[in-house]
């Protein structure tokens, strides 16, 4: 495996290991492309044996894919953790506390839908806060293309309606 390989999995260890909720791979491609570190391509491909090896664990969601860090990540970053430069690490850093409210809105307000046993669909959205989940509301509508709609809405909607609930039942 060449270094430049080696250094591209670090890095996306290290940003996961410094959220406290999985990111999307659209979320660390945003990162790591913008930063031109490599391409898309070669993101992927990092990604891929990063998950084939144990140390991140790859969730689909919708059309999401999700990526945690395992325990065996955390282990193996500590060890070579130092063959990030200062400079990248400094890199990450400062896109993360950028960031961090509109990473964690998106991996906060999860929306997914499914077809139910009577031939509707349920559309399932929650807001969540550290280890809490503040709503968790499933709409049942007749039409697949409302329950895309509702989990397209969710997260811009998700505030107000939360806002809206506790004000009418308190």
């Amino acid at each position: 495996m060449s270094e430049t390989q080696t250094l591209y999995k670090l890095i996306i260890l290290y940003i996961l290991n410094h959220v406290a909720f999985p990111l999307s791979n659209a979320q660390l491609s945003e990162f790591i492309l913008d930063k031109e570190y490599t391409d898309y391509f070669t993101l992927q491909q990092a990604i891929f044996e990063l998950d084939s090896s144990g140390l991140i664990r790859l969730e689909t969601v919708r059309n999401t894919t999700l990526c945690h860090i395992t325990e065996e990540g955390r282990t193996t970053l500590i060890y070579f953790e130092k063959k990030i430069s200062s400079a990248i690490r400094e890199d990450i850093d400062t896109f993360l506390s950028e960031h961090k409210y509109k990473l964690r809105n998106e991996h906060s307000t999860p929306a997914d839908y499914y077809r139910t046993a009577t031939g509707e669909f349920a559309a399932h959205c929650r807001v969540l806060e550290r280890d809490s989940t503040l709503i968790d509301l499933t709409l049942t509508v007749p039409v697949e293309e409302q329950a895309k709609a509702i989990c397209s809405h969710w997260r811009d909607k998700s505030q107000e309606i939360y806002a809206g609930l506790i004000q009418s039942l308190l």
